[in-house]
């Protein structure tokens, strides 16, 4: 019976495991949004929502630990720089899984695991007048074939 055995193995040994999620958390915190297998999205949301708690608490002790799961100083910082305050008003649920389909080469199911506060990022988009202009290159045309003269054979 498999009582009390909630962790997905996802075929790897324990320290493969953790160290794919810690990874998997760390690109997570630094692209806001990572697509990978579904199956590997699910082992890592659960991580990546505690550590957010852990940035939110935004204490001395609650950085150690986000650091000994992470492994990384870089996204622990921008853990507790950015994506905590964010999240302040939220109440767990930081992040969400979109299907995506299958992947082309081996049919896995493919998921985007991404942040649900991202930063709005809006670009202007340049007036017609400022927009560099393309030069379309010219075609060369081939010539047309000569017509080839019936002789009456």
């Amino acid at each position: 019976m498999r009582h009390q055995k909630k962790t997905v193995k996802l075929g790897r040994t324990a320290s493969h495991r953790k160290a794919l999620i810690a990874n998997q958390v760390c690109s997570l915190i630094e692209h806001s949004r990572i697509t990978t297998t579904l199956a590997k999205a699910k082992a890592v949301r659960p991580v990546a929502e505690k550590m957010v708690t852990l940035g939110k608490q935004a204490s001395l002790h609650s950085r150690r630990t986000a650091l000994a799961v992470l492994r990384q100083k870089d996204a622990v910082k921008k853990l507790f720089d950015e994506i905590a305050p964010r999240s302040a008003s939220r109440q767990g649920g930081y992040t969400r899984i979109i299907k995506l389909g299958q992947r082309k080469s081996d049919s896995a199911p493919l998921a985007l695991l991404e942040f649900v506060d991202l930063p709005q990022v809006e670009e202007p988009e340049a007036p017609l007048e400022a927009r560099p202009a393309t030069k379309a290159k010219p075609r060369k045309e081939k010539p047309a074939p000569a017509p080839e003269e019936k002789t009456g054979e």
